[in-house]
């Protein structure tokens, strides 16, 4: 499997998950963009195992800080 393969699956297998849970919140592409990050990061230090790398996607998104939208 190559990296982008892993990188897709990785990231498809956080986002239905998220997704079919009702955890997905704000901007779709800031979410989509937050999960591939953490992907990112853990491929770079050379972490290979697709439902590690996303299991840490989805916590890393349940635990990030809630944006209040300003004005609030």
């Amino acid at each position: 499997m190559t990296d982008l393969e892993l990188r897709a699956q990785s990231f498809e297998i956080a986002w239905k998950y998220l997704d079919q849970s009702g955890l997905l919140t704000g901007e779709r592409k800031d979410a989509a963009r937050f999960i591939l990050n953490r992907i990112d990061r853990m491929m770079i230090r050379g972490e290979r195992r697709r439902l590690l790398l996303s299991n840490a996607a989805i916590d890393a998104y349940r635990m990030r800080p809630a944006l209040v939208p300003l004005g609030a």
